[in-house]
């Protein structure tokens, strides 16, 4: 708004404490011309120096009236005043929150930045111009980025500018325009956008509880004509402390995740995820939420009072009383036989049906303007020609100046009263009106169930020979077919964020709503906004009940195609992922469930007593026509996860309570027809899963299976044909396979690798790689070698290696020696037969030893067969610990506890050492201890 000035001497400029007021001071010596202004979004010329306003000293003001008239620009000279700053700091749990407009993003209808610890949040609001095609859906968008530079980091990928929505920010634009649409006026049709980024992040303040929070001040302070300011929190458990707005670390202890979002008085919206949450805990929790959301809408309500921009009430059109009436009158008798039809499809036809009859009687009877006629308001060009002398006005000397033109309004033919868009949103308002009062009056909803009562169930699970867990759950008119597919590391998801650690997540679901599963005609692309929404609610309410990755190293994905649909789909995908995951013989922890819960809010409008009805198991229509969507995932005991959208004003605390205890009783009801599936789950790996194998190395020898730039790791898996390794630093392998052949080959090599060799121990028929002047090196082992000096190539003497051998030839050594480098030195000498004879008189003298070395697909298994209580026999029971125990889920664990022993060792160790086997030709056999 620009107030009255006067113009004094050189012109300068200055800001009032409204921002939209500017005081314009000193007369300017030459007149500036006529600007054009905007009027209702047409443009006209206006003169500031008219006969009336021709002054040496003069007033020019422009408001924003009834009619939302916007003076555009006005040319003013001299040095501009920076921004008017207005801030304001808001208490919310433990800390403050910095609030400030007015410094950025000016031209914007609403402009905001958020601060918390060092994360900052900037958020704009505009609306377009002129209001689009009335509809009966707010024409409201939000984007919200993580920009990486806000933690001083650019994207790891080849493209460096951010791009595509990634899921998680596709969420939190959810949990933006949820809680907000609600407070939007019915009638307000002008397309509205609401930008959010992260321009820093500090890595311990969650930055989605407060783009809620920016957003909901923003729009406050913008001329979008909301019903009351908006604010969210987050509020986590950790032991018996609530807290609100808690930071990374506290999360990561926490048993409750809970986003809140409401006005003053009530509660528009909560999502959450819990670790089978009783539901006091969680009421309670709620409470401590719509507390602090109290506390920061009254802030924000004072901040709008000092620099909040006009509303735009006059923009608000709403279709007229009487159409009400009129669509009544003729719609109500078969209004009411549509609504008692039971199926979906037959009831969607009568009732589009229906509308169609109102909207052709009301045509009929001039009530609609019909498109496909010509418009009543067109003028032909001879009508126009014919009055065009008669537009002319005779005009008196003096009245106006001299260039203003008078236009004569042209009278128009009747217009009709009614659009045909306001017919249809009346319409279906009419219809709404009716499906309450039949509830409400009769007890009985549109398929006959009371408000207490479930769809009826039945499932199935194995229906898909191939997969590895397949289930199909049918409620009612809502089907889920859900597949469970297990594999190795290299499935997981990797997730990328602003910290720069990468995240991988082992479970992830998928929710597929294909436009045949409502009998439509539609797009199938990319997933939308409510696929990506709908599948994180599901995936988060059973990734509680899943084993932990040292119990089930398995990735998992599960996929949920919906393949019918007449609400509650995402409660579905629940029960059947379940059943899908049991199929593939997951170990879960329990089964789980979800339902989805309504609301009629006002019943004594309908003919009740005034409180609030509350429905179990909702369809499509009653989502539609209904006050709430409540959908509550998990068991008898708790809840693990939780979703609630609210389409009026909000509700409170007692409703809520009423409806998660239904909510906990109809989750009982699924659990015990779950419990009646039939074919039942399989519980058991499907023989097309992968097998797993893990067993547990030194970490100083994780390199020695990787190699130099991952060629050894690559080799292991071409040469035993088995899908992957994963090797972690502390020591873990994983071995990923298709085959138990493949299994046990790779498990071999990577045991010979890995082995600890001992002082004392013989290896059998091993390769000489190399000769060198000095002596041998012999590969005891796959990628093991060790240097056996001339000294102890012969009995003799030998003048070079080359005399006795050659590169190629096999010889069985002994181990003499390991230095402080790990290096192993080795002795031909030691094996030959005096040597034997000599050993075998001063250490183990009458000992017999018989030894057997079976090799199979790469397995090696030792048999030893010493008189019982020798040396050899205790040994022997050692000998046997080569292979690792097996333990199949498909899975198998095997641990180690062998160190390598150093010449420290070697006067301890020798005495105890007495090993010795007999090798196939072909393959090596370390008898001793392994990794």
């Amino acid at each position: 708004m620009l107030a009255c000035s006067t113009f004094h001497g050189p012109s300068t400029f200055h800001r009032h404490s409204q921002p939209s007021k500017f005081l314009l001071s000193k007369p300017i010596l030459f007149p500036p011309r006529p600007r054009l202004a905007t009027f209702g979004g047409k443009l006209k010329s206006r003169s500031l120096f008219s006969s009336k306003n021709r002054r040496h000293s003069f007033d020019v003001k422009a408001s924003v009236d009834s009619s939302s008239e916007v003076l555009e620009s006005i040319d003013v000279d001299g040095p501009h005043i920076g921004p008017q700053r207005y801030s304001v700091k808001i208490p919310v749990g433990d800390r403050h929150i910095l609030v400030e407009t007015g410094h950025m993003g000016r031209q914007a209808s609403g402009s905001v930045t958020v601060t918390d610890g060092e994360t900052v949040l900037y958020t704009t609001v505009c609306l377009s111009d002129t209001p689009s095609e009335p509809s009966d859906f707010f024409p409201l968008s939000v984007n919200y980025q993580e920009r990486f530079s806000a933690a001083g980091r650019t994207s790891g990928g080849f493209f460096k500018r951010e791009g595509k929505t990634k899921d998680h920010e596709v969420l939190i634009c959810r949990l933006i325009d949820r809680p907000l649409r609600p407070t939007m006026p019915k009638g307000f049709y002008h397309e509205t956008q609401i930008l959010s980024w992260v321009l820093s992040y500090d890595g311990m303040h969650i930055p989605d509880s407060l783009a809620v929070t920016a957003a909901g001040i923003a729009l406050a302070l913008s001329e979008v004509p909301m019903s009351k300011a908006v604010a969210g929190v987050r509020v986590g458990l950790v032991g018996d402390k609530y807290i609100v707005n808690p930071t990374n670390e506290e999360m990561e202890n926490s048993e409750l995740d809970l986003m809140l979002a409401g006005t003053d008085s009530a509660i528009l919206m909560i999502e959450g995820y819990g670790n089978f949450l009783p539901e006091e805990k969680l009421l309670k929790a709620v409470e401590v939420g719509q507390d602090a959301v109290r506390a920061i809408c009254n802030e924000v309500e004072a901040l709008v009072k000092k620099c909040g921009k006009p509303k735009m009430i006059d923009a608000i059109k709403l279709p007229p009383p009487e159409l009400y009436k009129h669509v009544e009158e003729i719609a109500g008798d078969e209004l009411i036989k549509a609504l008692q039809i039971r199926n979906k499809i037959p009831r969607r036809k009568a009732l589009s049906s229906l509308e169609e009859k109102v909207l052709k009687i009301l045509t009929e009877n001039g009530y609609v303007a019909n498109d496909s006629a010509p418009s009543s308001n067109a003028e032909t060009i001879a009508e126009i020609l014919e009055d065009e002398d008669e537009d002319e006005e005779v005009i008196v000397d003096g009245e106006v100046d001299e260039g203003d033109v008078h236009i004569k309004p042209t009278p128009r033919k009747p217009t009709p009263l009614f659009s045909e868009v306001d017919v249809k949103l009346v319409f279906k308002e009419v219809t709404s009106m009716f499906w309450r009062k039949r509830i409400v009056e009769g007890g009985k909803r549109s398929d006959g169930r009371t408000p207490h009562e479930i769809r009826p169930i039945n499932s199935s699970c194995g229906l898909l020979p191939r997969a590895h867990g397949s289930a199909l759950f049918t409620r009612g008119e809502t089907q889920s077919l859900a597949v469970a597919t297990l594999g190795d590391s290299k499935m997981a998801q990797r997730v990328d964020n602003l910290i720069g650690v990468d995240d991988y997540k082992r479970f992830y679901l998928q929710y597929s709503f294909p436009p045949s599963c409502v009998g439509e005609v539609g797009r199938i692309g990319a997933p939308s906004r409510r696929e990506i929404g709908h599948g994180m609610l599901a995936e988060r309410s059973l990734e509680t009940i899943l084993p932990s990755d040292k119990d089930f190293p398995y990735t998992i994905r599960v996929e949920s195609t919906i393949t019918e649909s007449n609400g509650s789909s995402s409660m579905a995908s629940v029960c059947g992922g379940c059943l899908a995951l049991q199929d593939a013989g997951v170990p879960i922890k329990c089964s789980i469930a979800g339902i989805a819960m309504g609301l009629v809010l006002d019943t004594k409008e309908f003919g009740g007593d005034g409180t609030p009805l509350i429905l179990s198991d909702i369809t499509g229509s009653e989502d539609a026509s209904g006050d709430m969507d409540f959908k509550v995932a998990g068991n008898e005991n708790g809840i693990t996860a939780f979703q609630m959208d609210i389409k009026v004003g909000g509700i409170t605390l007692p409703i809520m309570k009423e409806a998660l205890l239904q909510a906990r009783d109809g989750r009982k009801h699924i659990l015990g027809e779950m419990m009646k599936c039939s074919p039942p789950p399989a519980k058991s790996l499907s023989m097309y899963a992968p097998l797993i194998h893990i067993m547990k190395v030194r970490p100083d020898k994780v390199n020695l299976i990787i190699g130099s730039g991952g060629k050894k790791v690559r080799s292991i898996i071409e040469q035993s044909g088995i899908e992957g390794i994963d090797a972690e630093d502390d020591g873990t392998v994983k071995i990923f396979a298709r085959d138990l052949a493949g299994l046990e080959k790779s498990k071999a090599i990577i045991s010979n690798l890995t082995m600890v060799p001992n002082i004392g121990d013989i290896y059998r028929n091993c390769e000489i790689k190399s000769i060198v002047p000095y002596g041998v090196f012999v590969e005891i082992a796959p990628g093991r070698e060790g240097l056996c000096h001339i000294s102890e190539l012969s009995s003799g003497w030998l003048a070079k290696p080359e005399d006795a051998f050659k590169v190629g030839d096999r010889i069985d050594v002994k181990l003499k020696e390991i230095n402080e480098k790990g290096q192993l030195r080795l002795s031909y000498r030691a094996m030959l037969p005096d040597a034997d004879s000599d050993s075998s008189n001063s250490s183990d003298e009458g000992s017999s030893e018989e030894v057997t070395s079976l090799t199979n697909a790469g397995l090696v298994e030792d048999k030893v067969k010493t008189p019982k209580g020798t040396a050899s026999s205790k040994r022997s029971s050692e000998d046997n610990s080569v292979l690792p125990s097996k333990k199949f889920i498909r899975r198998s664990v095997s641990p180690s506890q062998e160190k390598p022993i150093s010449n420290k060792d070697k006067i301890k160790k020798s005495g105890n050492k007495a090993v010795s086997s007999v090798s196939s030709k072909d393959e090596n056999s370390l008898v001793g201890d392994e990794a």
